[in-house]
C-alpha cells in the first residue's frame, strides 16, 4: 500500500496592519476621486479596492474622513522627492530639469485633479491663503521637491546667475503656472525649460 503524503494545510494570509489598510484603500480611491469627485460611492471604493465595504468604514470613521485622506495622499510628496533625487547629475542641466519638469507636472496634477473634485462638491476647505498669496497647505507639499530641485542645479552653481535655491524656487512657481487648468496652448516641458534656461530673446541684447 503506498503511502501518500498529507496535504500541506493553506496558510492565511497575514492581516494587514490599520496603516497598511487605510493605505491601500486610499490608494483605490483616489483615480475613483479624480473621476467622480466626491459622489463617488464606497461601494465602488471597496469594489476597486477588492474588499467589502464594511471593511472602509472599519478603516476610516466616515466618507468625508476618507476623502481628506485621499487629500493629504494627493499632497504628500514622498514619491515625487524620491524621483527627483535618483535623477543622474552627470547629464546636462537641460536634461535634468526636462526630467524634473515632467515629474513635478506629473505631481502637481494629481494633487489638483483631487483638490479640483473634491472643491467642485464643496467638500474641501481651503485655508487662507499667506501674505505672499500662496496656499498652506500646497506650500507644505512643494518645499521638500524644491530643495531635490536646487540640487539638480548644484552642479552647475559656478555658471548660475543665481542660487540653487533661488532658481529651484522660481522654476517650481512657472511649473506651477504653467501647469493651471484651462492654459490656453500650454507651452511643452521642453519649451518651458529653454525658455527658463536661455530667456525670451533669441540673442541676449535684442530688447530696446
Amino acid at each position: 500500500m503506498t503511502e501518500t503524503s498529507p496535504t500541506p494545510s493553506r496558510r492565511r494570509a497575514a492581516p494587514m496592519e490599520p496603516d497598511q489598510r487605510r493605505a491601500m484603500i486610499v490608494a483605490a480611491a483616489l483615480p475613483l476621486v479624480i473621476e467622480y469627485g466626491s459622489s463617488v460611492s464606497t461601494a465602488k471604493i471597496a469594489r476597486a479596492a477588492g474588499i467589502g465595504e464594511g471593511t472602509i468604514f472599519r478603516a476610516f470613521a466616515d466618507k468625508d474622513a476618507l476623502l481628506a485622506a485621499c487629500m493629504a495622499e494627493a499632497v504628500r510628496p514622498d514619491d515625487t522627492v524620491a524621483h527627483l533625487e535618483s535623477i543622474a547629475l552627470d547629464q546636462p542641466l537641460t536634461a535634468r530639469l526636462t526630467e524634473a519638469a515632467e515629474v513635478m507636472r506629473g505631481y502637481m496634477t494629481r494633487m489638483g485633479a483631487i483638490a479640483g473634485a473634491l472643491a467642485a462638491a464643496g467638500r474641501l476647505e481651503r485655508p487662507a491663503p499667506a501674505k505672499d498669496g500662496r496656499s498652506p497647505d500646497r506650500e507644505a507639499g512643494l518645499t521638500a521637491p524644491r530643495a531635490a530641485l536646487a540640487a539638480l542645479f548644484e552642479p552647475d552653481q559656478d555658471s548660475l546667475r543665481l542660487t540653487p535655491e533661488r532658481l529651484a524656487d522660481a522654476f517650481q512657481l512657472i511649473l506651477m503656472s504653467a501647469g493651471r487648468p484651462g492654459a490656453p496652448d500650454p507651452l511643452t516641458t521642453e519649451e518651458l525649460v529653454d525658455l527658463f534656461l536661455n530667456g525670451a530673446l533669441t540673442t541676449p541684447g535684442e530688447a530696446r
